[in-house]
């Protein structure tokens, strides 16, 4: 613990869910799922109530998220899947030339670890260990099977992988993962550290432990049940984290960052993005505005919320300035430090504008007006001020806004690369579908 405290670095942990409704914890107001350790962290930090990822389904998010990079400016637009005639398959992930946190606070003296999830290349050239990460303990895919692993390369049953142990049987993936980031903590207290505790919880497949289902038997609907006690399980290894942390004295010298990958998937896992509209794979506000929170003790205000657009974007930069490092043109990031916009020092808001595009989709948010793209009609906007659940087009009504920001939007879009690879086209005629669909709006009892 003393090179730690002369080298006067913190720790930083940056825990992901992955496909969490938005409405499904506590903190926002969950009446059905019990978090406490997730809204502790809020209830100790800053919860951002306009907490955006950079786009809307796994893969290009974490490309975004790991990078601090919109990560459309590198031709990361679609999710990561098999590669599609016409594409060259060595491209198929995450650039080589793109730096990751990893690569970034490596050299400013860290030890980085990834424990689970990566999705951002199966090949060689995009594996953790060769992407700026000292430690995986995981698997290269989306998702994985909760209980069992076997040798398979791909797949939701593919092996865990790890370079630092032989990976141990699964018990249930979710506690597992836990342990190993309580064990990186442990071995690593007395060095800054960068942990990425990368969970594939509540994604599917949808398979929870039976005594966490007994807790949330009277949820009727079997799919919503298993839903919630697997997220009550991720919320279980969160406060083994925070507790090892405890128990370690390296509390109040850890930033730990929690949040979701996009938004709930609704109808495949159960979740429920309550008060918004949209879903996984769409660009309303259900597909990108997520639980986000900082918590970091004695540097930022306890129990308070910040109301002001972020974007996981801004981790990155946050990260490295608080590791002692500069922000240099050269690494092109699209993110902000975040840490002057928390205390006095900054009065202005982080973003007066945020973009985003996923495949067949587009965003430009400005201020409290948000229009969307979509290729078979006209261009949607809405109020965010007043309309909070983009229920409400009002785009005819406000024209003059309508054809700003789409011309904004356009000259954008045209200067961006090209895409590395493709998604099927059955994605983007399922993703169009999706936004026609009837959300819930408010919590069930």
């Amino acid at each position: 613990m003393a090179r730690q405290q002369e080298a006067d670095k913190p720790n930083i942990i940056l825990i992901v869910a992955d496909d969490l409704g938005y409405g499904d914890l506590g903190i926002t107001g969950s009446k059905q799922i019990f978090t406490p350790n997730i809204d502790a962290l809020a209830k100790g930090g800053i919860f951002f109530s306009q907490g955006y990822v950079s786009s809307a389904v796994c893969s290009p998010s974490r490309a975004g998220l790991l990078t601090g990079r919109n990560q459309v400016t590198f031709g990361y637009d679609n999710n990561l899947a098999e590669n599609q005639p016409g594409f060259d398959p060595a491209f198929l992930g995450l650039p080589v030339e793109v730096k990751t946190v990893g690569d970034h606070l490596h050299e400013l003296g860290y030890i980085s670890g990834i424990v689970g999830k990566w999705h951002l290349g199966f090949e060689e050239q995009f594996y953790p260990l060769n992407r700026g990460f000292d430690e995986f303990w995981g698997y290269r895919g989306g998702g994985h099977d909760y209980f069992e692993a076997t040798d398979r390369d791909r797949g939701y049953k593919a092996r865990i992988e790890s370079n630092y142990k032989t990976p141990q049987p699964i018990s249930y993936l979710t506690d597992d993962k836990g342990d190993e980031c309580v064990d990186f903590i442990r071995r690593h207290q007395e060095e800054p550290f960068f942990l990425y505790a990368s969970f594939n919880a509540p994604h599917t497949p949808m398979q929870a432990t039976e005594a966490d289902l007994n807790i949330y038997k009277d949820i009727k609907d079997p799919k919503r049940r298993t839903y919630a006690a697997m997220v009550h399980r991720l919320d279980i290894n969160i406060g083994k984290i925070m507790n090892a942390l405890e128990e370690n004295g390296l509390s109040e010298n850890t930033m730990v960052v929690f949040i979701s990958d996009n938004g709930g998937p609704v109808v495949t896992n159960g979740s429920i993005n309550a008060p918004f509209t949209g879903k996984k794979g769409t660009l309303l506000e259900g597909g990108i505005r997520v639980p986000f929170i900082l918590n970091w003790p004695g540097h930022l205000s306890a129990g308070s919320t910040y109301d002001h657009p972020v974007s996981s974007l801004d981790l990155v930069p946050t990260f490295i300035t608080m590791a002692g490092g500069i922000l240099r043109p050269e690494d092109q990031f699209d993110g902000k430090n975040l840490l002057p916009y928390l205390g006095q020092e900054q009065m202005e808001i982080p973003h007066e504008e945020m973009k985003w595009r996923f495949t067949i989709s587009a965003v430009i948010r400005e201020g409290k007006w948000k229009l969307v793209r979509l290729p078979d009609r006209l261009p949607m906007l809405f109020d965010l001020d007043t309309d909070l659940s983009e229920q409400h087009d009002v785009a005819m009504e406000h024209m003059d806004i309508t054809k700003r920001l789409l011309r904004k939007l356009g000259q954008w879009d045209v200067q961006l690369p090209h895409p590395l690879f493709l998604e099927g086209p059955s994605w983007r005629i399922n993703q169009l579908d999706q936004y026609d669909k009837t959300y819930r709006l408010t919590q069930p009892e």
